[in-house]
């Protein structure tokens, strides 16, 4: 298997390239529009043919690259089930399997960032949570139909119990980490770990975090699959 993260550095977003190295077939996991080209140069050096663009949620930091990639390769682009983007070519419910040839994407419905939210196991060995799970932290839960207590107990429930050796390989990260194990998290993870539920509720209640930059244009164009900037 071929797997790549890719990073942007103004959203701080983790982008993963998928392939089987054999057939070439190609997923993408969250594009970054503004990294389009770095993503279409990278396939092509690599003679790779994208198949899929998967969202883990509608996000609010980014605007997605999927529209763009779609236009550019015809790939299809699949959104997590209930996500408001009818646009999309597919949605995904939970244990629901992408089967990219020798690659199985198992989605793992894991809401209380958004309401509509996936992580993907990659052949039961490597875990792309999106913001359910980021490394150290989660992420935030104040808007989009967010809900704290949802994410603690998906997050304790679903994701904590796979493998300890399991790769947890985030959405985003704000201190330079690029990889971590779910064992690690289990243990270090400070918005979880000595926390019960209505502890972690209170814990992010009380973050009183800004809105991100691009929320009020990424939302929407990110419900449009990332085409409402090229109107």
């Amino acid at each position: 298997m071929l797997f790549r993260q890719l990073f942007d550095q103004e959203s701080s977003t983790y982008t993963y390239l998928i392939a089987d190295v054999q057939t070439k077939a190609a997923v993408l996991v969250d594009p970054v529009l503004e990294k389009t080209e770095r993503d279409i140069q990278l396939i092509q050096e690599l003679g790779l043919t994208l198949r899929y663009c998967l969202e883990t949620h509608i996000h609010a930091d980014h605007i997605t690259g999927t529209g763009k990639l779609r236009q550019l390769t015809g790939c299809l682009g699949i959104v997590p089930e209930n996500a408001p983007a009818s646009c999309a070519d597919q949605q995904m419910r939970d244990g629901e399997i992408v089967q990219l040839d020798s690659i199985a994407i198992k989605a793992i419905a894991t809401p209380g960032h958004t309401d509509s939210h996936l992580a993907y196991l990659i052949n039961k060995e490597r875990l792309l949570t999106g913001d359910s799970l980021l490394i150290r932290g989660c992420g935030r839960t104040d808007f989009q139909g967010g809900n704290p207590g949802t994410l603690f107990d998906v997050v304790t429930q679903k994701l904590f119990s796979l493998p300890d050796e399991t790769l947890v390989y985030p959405g985003h990260d704000y201190q330079g980490f690029t990889v971590s194990t779910i064992g690690e998290e289990r243990k270090y993870n400070p918005r979880f770990s000595g926390h019960n539920r209505e502890g972690f509720i209170q814990l992010m209640n009380g973050l009183n975090l800004l809105n991100p930059q691009k929320m009020m244009a990424a939302v929407p164009a990110n419900e449009r699959c990332g085409n409402a900037v090229l109107v």
